[in-house]
């Protein structure tokens, strides 16, 4: 049989040095599992957006036929169709924002065009040509917008 000629255990300094050695790997550790975790959620958040954006422009054409109907029937159907859409990116944390009647915020919009409107003050959405929207409390899209310009 073989035996390990035993060590004694650390004591003083070479204790306090395993100590110090096992701390700074516990916090390495939790510090790698943070960022990958943050990396995991911002990738998570990227893709989420990407796919988001893709049916945007088709509840932009529908609600855009909307303004139009041909007849009570194709309104009801395209009616139908709008809010289902609406329902499912609300479910995934989709909210649009509110411009019409409000300040023109960069923030938040693109400016396609002024026009003047006696009726608001300068620089206030008069119209929305695009709706803009929100995920998850950011900015998805910015709404394009008409500006008032007075004067």
């Amino acid at each position: 049989m073989n035996d390990v000629p035993a060590q004694a255990p650390p004591t003083g300094s070479d204790a306090e040095d395993l100590r110090a050695k096992y701390l700074y790997a516990m916090a390495e550790t939790e510090n790698t599992r943070k960022r990958l975790e943050r990396r995991f959620d911002d990738a998570s958040k990227a893709l989420k957006k990407r796919l988001l954006l893709k049916f945007l422009p088709m509840l932009d054409n529908l609600e855009r036929a909307l303004a139009h109907p041909d007849s009570p029937e194709l309104r009801a159907g395209l009616e139908a169709t709008a809010r289902a859409f609406q329902a499912a990116l609300e479910s995934e944390g989709v909210t649009p924002l509110e411009t019409a009647g409000r300040p023109f915020d960069p923030q938040t919009a693109e400016a396609v065009g002024t026009r003047p409107a006696d009726e608001v003050a300068d620089e206030t959405v008069v119209e929305e040509a695009e709706r803009g929207y929100r995920v998850d409390g950011e900015l998805l899209r910015p709404a394009r917008v008409v500006v008032a310009k007075n004067g």
